[in-house]
């Protein structure tokens, strides 16, 4: 039976006592739980160890949360019991980490366990020492590389590069664990719908963390979802580094840490940089080809299902120190699950959004069992960020013209339009962007705005797909260097 008023709890371990609480307890609100928690951390030599906390929770939701959270897919082990009947009722509370199946990715060695005898723990130190000696041999070695021979780009943290699975899928599970307890923040460098953006500092190195509202929840796991499937990774989708839960018995945070890129989103970049013929085509091209990645299906034992981003626009496009451009926010993407001839949508309360919505969806006509529907809307939205893109592309030989940053329909709809507002100007009345005459005048803006105006198409069957886009391009890049202007 639940206590009315609020309980007393033992409390210790990573959560702490509340400030001013005696002999190590601490007292909820009334209808709060008592709670301990147990779960595997990295010791600072690198070794599995049991980590035990306990304290108290919130009546809310987010303690509810809390109690529920060794049922969270895709987490470090944690097993979390809760009480709510007496005082210090959690004193009496054992849980225990499941064993790991048989054919569990993270073998035995992996796991503490109770040695034998004293030879196997001398095995098992010297097994961990060779490991130890032979990644650092490898990272001393790439190091002097590098010292010889500088890239043409900044390469990513050596460090990011040797723990990474190379699969796309981030960091190794049992890495990420941690990062959320080694992370540092520095500042906050953006906001949106789903929560806040943040520079952060880790193993002494820039990222970037996406903090979720607590609403977001199902964002974060979709994202997570995404950026975790088999070979994800590409040059043009930002860069995974790893997904965590962080937080107390009184507050959760839900974080996502991937690479950081200085000149954050295409939005805001075109604003103040103005684009020669080579930058809009590199960027053009870099983001078809990630788009392009992402909508592949590729078949195999650790392939790829083919993925629509359901999101495109130029704030979920991040600019890269070498003048490419990588895809970001996965948050409301779908799957094709081929083996069953499924589309695979995550319980989203989320849409996407409206400026970027293509006349299907607007009408509310999308097919959402047919997944090539889903991926000719991104079509749609890239022929848009295509179009913001020729705006800020100068022309001219000694007069240059330019266009001043704006977003698709600014002349049409408000600056936060609603769905009536776009469905009135896209739909109804059929309007796309206009084309100035300057971009028909000479190339490659003369062949981006035909590949836009088939990409936007009223009707999606006759939309360009990625790939047939992607081609174009680079047949242009490859035939035509000499003819930009």
């Amino acid at each position: 039976m639940r206590l009315s008023r609020g309980l007393r709890c033992e409390c210790g371990g990573a959560s702490a006592c509340p400030d001013g609480a005696a002999n190590g307890t601490c007292v909820t609100q009334p209808g709060g739980y008592c709670f301990v928690a147990v779960e595997e951390v990295l010791d600072e030599n690198g070794f599995v160890v049991l980590d035990r906390t306990s304290g108290c929770l919130p009546p809310d939701e987010s303690g509810f949360m809390q109690c529920k959270s060794s049922q969270v897919p895709h987490q470090h082990p944690k097993v979390i019991e809760c009480c709510y009947n007496e005082d210090l009722c959690n004193r009496r509370l054992q849980p225990r980490l499941p064993s790991p199946p048989p054919d569990a990715t993270e073998g035995p060695a992996l796991r503490p366990a109770a040695p034998s005898s004293p030879t196997l723990l001398v095995a098992v130190a010297l097994c961990v020492a060779l490991v130890a000696f032979v990644v650092a041999f490898f990272l001393l070695l790439r190091r002097r590389r590098r010292g010889c021979k500088r890239p043409p780009s900044p390469p990513a943290p050596a460090h990011l590069q040797e723990i990474s699975s190379g699969s796309g899928s981030g960091l190794p599970l049992l890495v990420q664990r941690t990062v959320a307890k080694q992370i540092q923040m520095v500042e906050s460098i953006g906001k949106g719908r789903y929560g806040e953006v943040w520079l952060a500092r880790w193993r002494g190195e820039k990222v970037a963390v996406k903090v979720f509202f607590t609403t977001e929840e199902a964002s974060w796991f979709r994202e997570t979802e995404i950026y975790q499937t088999v070979l994800m990774r590409h040059e043009n989708i930002l860069g995974f580094i790893a997904a965590d839960i962080k937080g107390t018995g009184s507050w959760t945070q839900m974080l996502l840490i991937t690479d950081y890129h200085e000149n954050g989103s295409l939005h805001d970049y075109l604003q103040t940089v103005v684009l020669d013929t080579h930058s809009l085509l590199t960027m053009a091209y870099s983001i078809v080809s990630g788009l392009a990645h992402l909508h592949m299906d590729i078949f195999g034992t650790k392939g790829k299902p083919a993925i629509a981003h359901r999101d495109i626009k130029s704030k979920n496009i991040l600019v890269k120190r070498n003048g490419q451009c990588a895809i970001a926010d996965f948050g409301l993407a779908v799957r094709y699950v081929a083996e069953r001839n499924e589309v695979d949508i995550a319980p989203n309360t989320r849409v996407g959004t409206r400026r970027y919505m293509a006349p299907e969806v607007l009408d509310e006509k999308l097919d959402t069992t047919n997944f090539e529907a889903f991926k000719m809307a991104d079509m749609y939205s890239l022929g848009l960020v295509l179009w913001e893109l020729c705006r800020r592309c100068a022309t001219g030989d000694k007069a240059q013209h330019v266009d001043g940053y704006a977003l698709p329909y600014h002349e049409h709809v408000p600056p936060d339009p609603s769905f009536d507002d776009m469905h009135a100007v896209v739909v109804g009345k059929g309007i796309r962007p206009p084309i100035p005459a300057r971009w028909l005048a000479g190339e490659p803006l003369s062949t981006l705005a035909t590949l836009m105006a088939e990409c936007w198409h009223a009707n999606p069957p006759v939309r360009l797909t990625a790939v047939r886009v992607k081609k174009t391009l680079a047949k242009f890049r490859s035939d035509a260097p000499l003819k930009l202007v």
